[in-house]
């Protein structure tokens, strides 16, 4: 399911723009790298800050509740299985992203101990923009996070995070595509799974 890698990425730091002038392009992209850097500061300073795991998970949820656009992530995660899962079956997968993120993004805090977070380069691409970073561990190398920041919904939100060129999104709509293959394309199976996994 969710990677490692892409989890940490993630806590680290998760079309209206096509028809605006260059004007409201710049503007869009300097308020997207401004939202960008104050997300990831302020999870940052979650993850740097006192308390246990499950308090700074309690800290981060409203973040990434706010700011990533978990349900467009879910739905693109799930693919064409989406437009054929029933109104309960929707729900109940959305419900179960959800905990399930922020589960596993929690379980993992601890790992990016004395984080920092730099701003590179932001560009357009496909109406999002994306915005470069850099995160930096302790003994750790640099590493290379981009945030793919959709104003779609009228307001900036994430709707990706790629992590050394792997994207968190495109990643786990291929492991969910694998899963449910093995699975004879049996959403429920998939629930069940997810279901586990959000409960561990």
């Amino acid at each position: 399911m969710l990677t490692r890698r892409t989890l940490l990425a993630l806590s680290a730091a998760t079309v209206a723009l096509l028809a605006a002038g260059p004007l409201a392009h710049a503007q869009s992209a300097a308020d997207a790298t401004g939202f960008v850097v104050n997300l990831g500061n302020q999870m940052a300073a979650v993850v740097n800050g006192p308390g246990a795991p499950a308090q700074k998970m309690q800290q981060m949820q409203p973040l990434i509740e706010r700011d990533v656009d978990v349900d467009d992530i879910a739905r693109f995660c799930l693919g064409r299985f989406w437009r054929s899962a029933s109104p309960q079956q929707q729900q109940q997968y959305l419900q179960l992203f959800h905990r399930m993120l922020i589960n596993n993004i929690g379980g993992r805090l601890g790992d990016y101990q004395g984080v920092s977070f730099a701003p590179t380069t932001t560009t357009e691409r496909d109406g999002n923009i994306w915005v470069g970073t850099v995160i930096r561990r302790p003994n750790q190398q640099p590493a290379n996070v981009q945030w793919v920041v959709s104003y779609a919904s009228g307001r900036p939100r994430v709707i990706d995070v790629v992590a050394e060129g792997t994207s968190l999104r495109i990643t786990e709509r291929s492991d969910f595509a694998s899963y449910l293959a093995r699975n004879g394309n049996d959403l429920n199976a998939l629930l069940g799974a997810l279901q586990r996994q959000a409960a561990g």
